[in-house]
């Protein structure tokens, strides 16, 4: 996952993430300034939270039914 703490949506994926027990690995845009550049890469957009599931779906500002749907597929 990448995003900020800044990000009220960053906050919300990452507690949904967590209520789920999923595991990630987060990528803060503040603290590590290349990953920005990565995460427009993946997604082609400047928003995020940008998730990347392993099953390769990439999610850009999921709303949390949006997340789990796509964690119970992948």
């Amino acid at each position: 996952m990448y995003g900020a703490d800044w990000c009220p949506d960053c906050t919300r994926t990452k507690r949904a993430l967590d209520a789920v027990g999923a595991g990630y690995v987060y990528r803060d845009l503040v603290a590590e300034p290349e990953a920005a550049a990565e995460a427009e890469a993946i997604s082609g957009r400047k928003n995020i939270p940008v998730v990347v599931l392993p099953d390769g779906v990439i999610l850009v500002e999921p709303s949390d039914a949006e997340l789990l749907a796509a964690l119970g597929r992948a």
